[in-house]
């Protein structure tokens, strides 16, 4: 581990932790409330880490309409990780993910803050102080993560955790949704992102683990 956090310092003293590029367009019409159908943008560079072989390996995610979930899968195969699930105690439908219509679900909560504490069945993990490595999955919504991550990240202590965010988006990149994750936990060592397509390959994201030294 002491690799995996000398990496982690150089990159806080060089000031590239957590350097996203900035958001796709913030409107309805910019970005899909969903894992994404969309044309592909081009991907965010990622910043190397390799966590010890002994480290031990979380991957959490909230998926709108499976490709998110497929993504986890792939990490956990690949890894040898856990998986967490977050899911809404009042799940998403298909017509609650319409947004072309302005009296959806996601589309009320997109224009109203105030709506997106949304509630999950579960945030506690077991034996979560054991887990050195947390790789965090989320559609982009409006440019930002899917707002139902939001409870699990308010409810979990981050310290000296690894937090490597993972988003699939119909077009636009990872944006600040990374970085308003970290803020909004307050502790942790937060990884760059990554942001997968739509259409995402088993061996994209092996690739991607690959670089980041964890297979």
């Amino acid at each position: 581990m002491k690799k995996f956090l000398m990496i982690l310092l150089s990159l806080i003293l060089g000031a590239s932790m957590l350097a996203f590029a900035a958001c796709a367009d913030g409107t309805p019409n910019g970005n899909t409330p969903s894992d994404g159908n969309e044309q592909t943008a081009p991907e965010e560079p990622d910043v190397p880490v390799t966590p010890d072989t002994d480290s031990n390996i979380l991957i959490v995610y909230f998926s709108a309409s499976g490709n998110t979930e497929r993504v986890a899968d792939y990490i956990a195969d690949a890894t040898g990780g856990d998986l967490f699930e977050l899911t809404p105690v009042d799940p998403y439908t298909e017509d609650d993910l319409n947004y072309n219509d302005q009296n959806s679900r996601v589309y009320r909560e997109y224009l109203d803050e105030s709506l997106r504490d949304v509630e999950l069945t579960d945030t506690a993990v077991d034996d979560w102080e054991n887990y050195d490595v947390v790789f965090l999955g989320y559609p982009i919504w409006w440019g930002i993560a899917a707002w139902p991550v939001n409870g699990f990240v308010t409810a979990n202590d981050f310290t000296d955790k690894n937090v490597v965010p993972f988003c699939t988006s119909a077009s636009s990149g990872v944006g600040n949704s990374g970085r308003l994750l970290a803020d909004m936990a307050g502790e942790g060592n937060w990884i760059t992102g990554h942001r997968f397509r739509s259409n995402v390959s088993e061996s994209d994201v092996r690739n991607w683990l690959g670089e980041l030294g964890v297979i």
